[in-house]
């Protein structure tokens, strides 16, 4: 049995080649969901929904996102509509008396639908709509998850990291704002001084969590701050941790990240911004998987090999080094 830890990108990208060594009965996948935000009225979790579409065969692989193939017809109406109303485009967070009122799962990630800044398309939309149907019927975002992983033919377990709600603020010089607003709205513009990941504190594992955590645990290649930091501020999750074996592959290409502003966030949160930051974003781990180009030095286990993932068979070489990392600590 093996458990992944995932963002958005880097991870499902690795969970592509999963299957050269292991078998999806024996997969869990925990997605983070501080990247989650309300939009509209509508719960969008963007890793969670990475992870369902690639899981059903339909992820837009070219942006690691979406459906591909998706229309965006209601996002360009919502466009036009604010546009003759001359209402404002870009992040429009509710009012702050608004921002824990209504269903649980809104705290500090609300935000209005008026032109609507993140583009969601109309096949993905009605996955939203339903999860939040779901959601205000009672049911938590656990068995919202575990009855679209079964709509889509999911065939791994997929479990998000809490039903309760955490939001991964960023603190800029531009002020205080949710990651999506930082990353999806200012395209990662501003420059961080600090990441939060509020609600962590009182926020519980979800269901399944820490039982998962029990056995080998891979953390993929994504950002340590912002996708895996959520998960590791719940409380429990870095004890579960040390206390099994690890592996971790490096989201880094020297001091060059695959993708995403993970090389100023670990910045901003006193870890160096390349591979050697590992060891501090991870003090848990038994071993690293980094690039064969990388001069990194670990004093762990380290296997090195072509990380670069553009491919399913670049991710079964991944992972048939996570497999022989796995062997030499367990």
């Amino acid at each position: 049995m093996v458990t992944f830890l995932s963002g958005g990108t880097g991870t499902p990208k690795l969970l592509d080649g999963a299957a050269a060594a292991f078998s999806p009965e024996e997969t869990t996948v925990v997605a983070n969901t501080g990247d989650d935000i309300e939009l509209g009225g509508l719960f969008v979790s963007p890793d969670v929904d990475t992870l369902l579409f690639q899981g059903g065969g339909i992820l837009d692989r070219e942006t690691w996102w979406g459906i591909a193939g998706d229309t965006h017809r209601t996002n360009s109406a919502l466009m036009d509509i604010a546009s003759a109303m001359d209402l404002p485009d870009g992040p429009q967070y509710l009012p702050e008396d608004e921002q824990t009122a209504s269903r649980d799962l809104a705290n500090w990630r609300r935000f209005s639908g008026i032109a609507e800044f993140m583009t969601i398309g109309d096949r993905d939309r009605a996955v939203h709509i339903t999860r939040t149907s779901l959601l205000d019927q009672g049911h938590t975002l656990s068995e919202a998850t575990q009855r679209l992983a079964d709509g889509f033919g999911l065939t791994i377990d997929l479990l998000p990291m809490s039903d309760d709600p955490v939001a991964s603020l960023v603190h800029t010089d531009r002020g205080m704002m949710h990651f999506q607003e930082y990353w999806v709205g200012h395209g990662g513009e501003p420059a961080v001084e600090n990441v939060e990941f509020r609600g962590s504190s009182n926020a519980e594992p979800a269901p399944g969590v820490l039982d998962a955590l029990d056995e080998t645990v891979v953390i993929g290649p994504s950002n340590p701050v912002t996708s895996i930091g959520p998960m590791l501020s719940l409380p429990g999750v870095a004890d579960a941790l040390s206390q099994t074996t690890v592996v971790a592959v490096s989201p880094f290409l020297g001091d060059e990240a695959f993708s995403g502003p993970a090389g100023d966030l670990m910045e901003a949160v006193n870890a160096e911004p390349s591979t050697a930051g590992l060891a501090t974003a991870y003090p848990f781990a038994d071993a690293f998987i980094v690039d064969e180009n990388d001069d990194v030095a670990f004093d762990r286990p380290t296997i090195r090999t072509d990380i670069r993932i553009d491919s399913r068979e670049d991710a079964a070489r991944v992972v048939r080094a996570i497999d022989q990392a796995i062997e030499i600590v367990r």
